[in-house]
């Protein structure tokens, strides 16, 4: 069976490529493998079929790099969801719009699946919503957070998960590029992801500062900033998360020690280091069944093939979604309470409660 897929907003991580990342020059000109229309390429049992944009320009330059016809170009997506029988729906709009496009999705597209871009929503309480209204529409919510469709990352899951190559963990440290909305998303879902853990006390900061708003040139004000703070998960691992560092000398890296040894994970720089723990001397050894370091060429690139394979596996109840709304809201979760935690000068414990759960974090 061939099933058929459709995406709302046609910027870079939808096919467009993405300035930092791609050469200026050759985004909108050549297909992108690290993009929803890449990894829909590259499976023979799906085919995009259309797309929407409110952007006539951005239409025409997705259309001549992925091979649409005109007539399946749409200005809106409420006319492309009427138009268009699809079975899988991606939403590719800037966070503050996600809640809105899944709903649409939803009630007028009627999809088996949709695969929403990372942050889930701007809000707890849209997460939520967007959460139940799929349940309740027996849709399968995928949320692209795409660290978890690399295959290193989910052979390290099962080292430390199931095999136990740490043992019990006390702390984790991080770093990685500012800001928390954009950016943090990926690395705490990163942490909630290979601890298995949910967070249950948080404690935040604010820097105030964004350098994304003019690279993006998103024209709209933003609440999302630099900042990090501290996070008790609920079998009291402690974790510091700092995003306060601008993008070029930054690294995203994660140290977690446990009982029985340590790692040391550095996406940017291709590096990742184990050792176990001898009676209090830790001694280097290799990671069983991972050869070399996790990078953003190979690994990420291959992450959007793999989701795909992952959506064509749910959709034929091969295996459970593995990246679903419930497991995004709880670093969205996080996230949030930093800046509750920041303007209260308080902790803040998880999950969220009502009013708190509504305070919308805006980002592009």
């Amino acid at each position: 069976m061939t099933y058929t897929a459709g995406i709302i907003g046609a910027g870079g991580i939808a096919g467009m490529g993405i300035l930092g990342m791609h050469d200026r020059e050759k985004i909108g000109k050549e297909k992108v493998r690290a993009s929803h229309a890449g990894g829909y390429y590259e499976n023979e049992d799906i085919e995009l079929v259309a797309v929407a944009d409110v952007d006539e320009s951005k239409l025409e330059r997705f259309s001549e790099a992925w091979d649409l016809s005109e007539d399946r170009c749409y200005s809106s997506h409420e006319e492309m969801l009427r138009a268009e029988d699809l079975d899988v729906i991606s939403v590719c709009t800037p966070t503050f719009l996600r809640s809105e496009h899944v709903t649409d999705a939803v009630e007028i597209g009627n999809p088996s699946l949709i695969w929403c871009e990372k942050p889930i929503a701007s809000s707890v309480s849209d997460a939520r919503a967007m959460t139940e209204l799929c349940e309740e529409n027996g849709i399968e919510l995928l949320i692209n957070h795409s660290f978890r469709f690399t295959d290193k990352l989910r052979h390290l899951r099962s080292l430390i998960r199931d095999e136990g190559i740490l043992g019990e963990i006390h702390a984790v440290s991080t770093q990685f590029r500012m800001e928390l909305l954009r950016n943090s998303t990926h690395l705490l879902d990163t942490l909630v992801f290979l601890l298995d853990a949910r967070p249950k006390k948080v404690s935040g900061f604010l820097t105030e500062e964004n350098e994304a708003v003019d690279a993006l040139e998103s024209g709209r004000p933003v609440t999302d900033s630099g900042g990090g703070g501290f996070v008790i998960f609920d079998d009291d691992t402690f974790a510091s998360i700092d995003c306060t560092v601008p993008r070029e000398p930054s690294s995203m890296t994660i140290q977690i020690i446990g009982e029985e040894g340590k790692l040391y994970l550095n996406n940017d720089d291709g590096e990742w280091r184990y050792w176990t723990n001898d009676a209090g001397t830790h001694i280097e050894e290799g990671l069983s069944g991972i050869d070399g370091a996790w990078t953003w060429d190979e690994d990420y690139r291959n992450a959007f093939p793999n989701a795909v394979d992952h959506i064509i596996e749910v959709l034929e109840n091969e295996e459970e979604n593995y990246s679903s709304a419930i497991e995004a809201t709880r670093s969205l979760e996080i996230i949030v309470g930093f800046y509750i935690s920041h303007y209260m000068e308080s902790h803040v414990r998880i999950p969220l409660d009502e009013p708190l759960e509504a305070l919308e974090v805006t980002s592009w």
